[in-house]
């Protein structure tokens, strides 16, 4: 919400992906007609404002049965504090011109948006516990978080070793500028011995409104540059990635190493090597598997797919990296030759089947060049 009128006007309300975290399972509040739970939240600030709407509900003395509590649930989710009606939540966002974004100033870039006809100027910054106002907001922030990622749990705010990457849009308001939040990350910086970090990405989440736009890229690029200046950090990785932040990890490493001279079309066509992992290690503090991944990606651009030679030693060299599970498995079984009665060891095979593996195989490569291509894409759009 960024003017009253907003409060009425459906085009600025967004729906949960997820609710089974708040509603079990089956995701499913038993007892109401026409049940509506509405959460507002103040662009900015994040202010809330919280309601119940239904058009009947279940009576114990009547049906013998109780409705679900839908109010406690959300209570537990967000803070203290909120409003209960539209007057106290109005005017708080009269206040809201007082807002300002917290900690550091990271980043600034702009994006074209076609329906206002202009650029839109969106802003990066890093903020800690420490910031005035912070842990209340950041309190308010992270409840998007069950909406939104599957498994989310929230932090220990209190352990100094999280950072705060925060995504703010510029915009204006009767000629003054406010801001509006477009989205956060959450990093853990863990300790490598001796003396390095080694900070992991813990929760990233762009607000439905501004997804599609570029700003999970923008985000993690600026993470990334944050973190490569600093001569203790060892490398960057990602807690439980889901597959869409591996395509956008993809998009950014690959947009960030193109220019390394290990990773020119001559030393790409060698095949992978130690001073690719090292030098992405050292400039860019990517790690050897996110390198591995970086070259086959741009190898691929490099290769000509239609000359059956290059196609070849491209397929090879993509598969010999994909066959390790299998090659694993296949120690595992000789291990069991030594161990097993022969019954149990055809037990055993017949689960392995190795035209099955070889279509797996054929599978996972051509899935991770569809990958591959559409990061191709998106970087000679960028």
């Amino acid at each position: 919400v960024r003017f009253p009128e907003d409060l009425e006007d459906d085009s600025t309300t967004f729906n949960p992906e997820y609710s089974h975290q708040v509603f079990g399972d089956d995701e499913v509040a038993f007892g109401y007609k026409g049940l509506k739970i509405l959460l507002y939240y103040i662009a900015g600030n994040l202010s809330t404002f919280f309601r119940v709407e239904y058009t009947s509900k279940v009576n114990e003395k009547f049906d013998c049965v109780e409705a679900d509590d839908v109010e406690s649930k959300i209570r537990e989710i967000i803070p203290p504090g909120f409003c209960t009606n539209t007057d106290d939540f109005v005017s708080l966002l009269e206040k809201e011109v007082n807002f300002k974004p917290f900690g550091m100033l990271l980043h600034t870039y702009s994006i074209h948006n076609e329906e206002a006809g202009e650029d839109i100027t969106y802003q990066i910054y890093k903020a800690d516990m420490t910031c005035p106002g912070f842990r209340e907001y950041h309190e308010r922030l992270q409840t998007f978080l069950m909406w939104f990622i599957e498994t989310a749990s929230f932090i220990d705010v209190d352990d100094e070793r999280w950072n705060y990457f925060l995504v703010f849009e510029k915009y204006n308001k009767d000629g003054a500028t406010l801001f509006a939040t477009v989205g956060y990350m959450t990093v853990y910086n863990y300790y490598v011995y001796p003396d390095k970090t080694r900070p992991r990405v813990s929760q990233m989440l762009i607000l439905p409104p501004f997804q599609g736009e570029g700003h999970g890229a923008q985000l993690l690029e600026t993470v990334h540059r944050y973190y490569m200046s600093s001569p203790t950090v060892l490398d960057i990785t990602a807690e439980d990635p889901s597959e869409n932040y591996v395509k956008l990890r993809d998009f950014v490493l690959v947009k960030l190493c193109q220019d390394l001279l290990c990773f020119s079309p001559g030393k790409l066509m060698q095949g992978f090597s130690q001073e690719m992992v090292t030098e992405a290690q050292q400039k860019l503090k990517i790690n050897k598997q996110h390198t591995r991944r970086v070259y086959e990606i741009l190898r691929l651009r490099a290769t000509n797919m239609g000359d059956a030679e290059q196609s070849r030693s491209y397929r090879l060299d993509v598969k010999r990296r994909l066959i390790g599970p299998y090659k694993k498995k296949q120690r595992e079984l000789a291990k069991m030759r030594r161990c097993l009665r022969p019954e149990e060891m055809t037990n055993q095979l017949n689960q392995i089947d190795l035209n099955m593996q070889r279509e797996q195989l054929e599978e996972s490569f051509q899935q991770l060049v569809s990958d591959y291509r559409r990061v191709l894409e998106r970087l000679a759009q960028a």
